[in-house]
Formats: structure tokens, C-alpha cells, sequence
């Protein structure tokens, strides 16, 4: 299985993201520079977390302008899977490859703390090593991971099976919404579910040295369902 990680200026989970890929594909993995105009084969494309370009003028807008993005979007409306993860799912929104806005956290502040999510369906090759319905326990850490969509859109949203996780109520201290997200929502996927950004971070939970690993089975489940 042949992976490809785009690395920004501001990028800060690029290697964790590295990690957790190739503990899972036993491969290793190709990390594609912003600048680059050209990507290597790959069966999935990750767009990391961090801070790309700083943060300015609005998360992951001058990212989605990079080069290399317009391989990632040719790809991925070619059908080749790809995972935006925080910043990522920023400018998955940001390049309209997954529906939706991400404002600034409710409370104006930045969070950082594990989440509990359920998983609203396992039918994709992002969930397929989950159950339905099952409760993960994920970090989070952003600032501006407000998910929001208006009422028709949330309406395609559920009826076409494209909400992939929800915030839920868990034994972390703090509220279960860690951000105000629209409908509790952490992750969305495209209308092929062949695209999935998601806020919270399972690199960071792909090691029990972790403090749990909740993250592991989602990239265990893109190796079953891609290889």
C-alpha cells in the first residue's frame, strides 16, 4: 500500500502521522513537499495537522493553494482516498473536497484535550475497523474546529450517510462538544465517502504509549480495505 503525506510550512503532525501510517502498512511512506507540482503514486493521500502557512488570513486557505493541491484534488475526484486531519480537514473544506465550514472554537479559545467520539457509521474505508455506534477516545487540539454547515446541507449530510463522527459524552473532564460544532459533528466525509476530514487526531492515538490507542484501527482499516 503505497501512501503520500503533504508536508506544509507550519505542518507540526506530518511525522506523527508518518508514524502511525507505517505501523500499520509495515511500508514506508513518501512525504510530498507544498511546493512540489507533481505526487507519487499513491493508494492514500493524508493532509496532516499543524499550522500551515501560520494560521493567517484563515486556517488551511493559503495551504489549499500550495502546488501540490491541485494533484491532491485531481486525485481525489479521480477516487483515490484522502484523509485531512485538523488543518488538513481545514483545507479539505477550504478546496470544497468535503462540505461545511470550520469557524473558531464557540469559546474563542484554543482546546486541547481528549474527546470521545462515536462512530456514526463503520461502512466506509475509514471506519470499516470500527463497530457502529462505538465510542473512541481521540485527542483534539485547534483553535478554529467549529464545524458548521447550513440546514440543507446537514440535511445531505445525514441522509447520505456522509457524518463519519460525532462528538459524544464520555469520562474526560470538560464538555463533550469541545468546540460548538453544528449537530456535535468531528468528521465528514465527500459524497463517495472517499474523502474523509476529520478534527481530532488518531496519530495521536495509535500507541499505547499514547495513553490509549482509539486512532490505531483507522488506519489498520485503510490497510484492510486498500492493500
Amino acid at each position: 500500500m503505497k501512501t503520500s503525506v503533504i508536508v506544509f510550512p507550519g505542518s507540526n503532525c506530518d511525522r506523527d502521522v508518518k508514524v502511525a501510517l507505517e505501523q500499520s502498512t509495515g511500508g514506508p511512506v513518501d512525504m510530498v513537499w507544498h511546493g512540489d507540482s507533481e505526487l507519487p503514486a499513491a493508494d492514500l493521500i493524508v493532509l496532516p495537522g499543524g499550522f500551515s502557512y501560520g494560521d493567517y488570513l484563515r486556517c488551511g486557505a493559503m495551504a489549499a493553494h500550495s502546488p501540490v493541491m491541485r494533484e491532491v484534488v485531481a486525485r481525489a475526484e479521480d477516487g483515490v482516498p484522502v484523509l485531512g486531519i485538523c488543518n488538513g480537514f481545514q483545507m479539505l473544506v477550504e478546496t470544497g473536497l468535503v462540505p461545511g465550514a470550520l469557524l473558531p472554537n464557540a469559546g474563542l479559545k484554543f482546546v486541547c484535550r481528549d474527546v470521545h467520539l462515536r462512530v456514526e457509521t463503520s461502512q466506509s474505508l475509514f471506519t470499516n475497523g470500527y463497530e457502529s455506534g462505538q465510542v473512541l477516545r481521540i485527542p483534539v487540539a485547534h483553535h478554529d474546529g467549529q464545524y458548521f454547515a447550513d440546514g440543507d446541507t446537514l440535511e445531505r449530510l445525514q441522509d447520505g450517510g456522509q457524518i463519519a463522527f460525532r462528538y459524544t459524552a464520555g469520562e474526560t473532564p470538560g464538555p463533550a462538544n469541545p468546540n460548538g460544532s453544528t449537530d456535535d459533528i468531528a468528521g465528514v466525509y465527500n459524497d463517495r465517502k472517499t474523502v474523509l476530514g476529520l478534527m481530532p487526531h488518531p496519530e495521536r492515538a495509535a500507541d499505547p504509549q499514547h495513553g490509549g490507542n482509539d486512532g490505531r484501527a483507522l488506519f489498520d482499516g485503510l490497510v484492510t480495505a486498500l492493500s
